[in-house]
């Protein structure tokens, strides 16, 4: 009976030094943090941050005119702690997920109220309720020098990503 105890606790304490491993071996991207102050409000994006690697970025590995999770790995966070203007919209003070619908002429911003999944479903569909949809907003994506990896902002100039060769910027105060 002890010899069962004993093993089953080895096997116990080698499962749970296992588990970490196998939650961060799914993360293949760094993940970054932005942190800025606009117009008052303290604004953070977290997201994954995928690297081009010699790829087809946008309408070849992120396909044009479909829900992407703007980002690697879990969907990409966005908080305020104070309401601001994102194109001319009000977005409430909080923490949300960000999805992008980008075209070859104008991207979709979704800031959706659920938060904590993981950025698709399988089969690559991105993975919000659109009935959470709080607000959505557009920009004009334009040519921008050579960015490797993806990256956001969120300053004076607006709020966006810009990733190998374009950006889309939203005006936000």
């Amino acid at each position: 009976m002890k010899r069962k105890l004993f093993l089953s606790s080895v096997l116990l304490a080698a499962a749970s030094l296992l588990v970490p491993f196998a939650v961060t071996a799914q993360r293949v991207s760094p993940h970054d943090t932005v942190t800025s102050v606009v117009s008052g409000a303290n604004i953070k994006i977290t997201y994954g941050s995928p690297a081009v690697k010699g790829r087809q970025i946008w309408g070849g590995l992120v396909p044009y005119d479909k829900a992407w999770r703007g980002g690697a790995d879990e969907a990409t966070l966005f908080t305020t702690d104070k309401d601001i203007m994102l194109g001319g919209k009000k977005l409430p003070a909080g923490t949300y997920s960000v999805f992008v619908i980008p075209s070859q002429n104008q991207w979709t911003y979704i800031f959706n109220s659920q938060t904590g999944q993981w950025g698709i479903k399988q089969g690559g569909v991105a993975n919000f309720d659109e009935s959470k949809n709080v607000l959505t907003v557009t920009a004009t994506p334009k040519q921008a020098p050579m960015a490797e990896h993806l990256t956001y902002q969120a300053n004076d100039e607006g709020f966006g990503l810009h990733w190998e060769n374009l950006e889309a910027l939203v005006p936000i105060k």
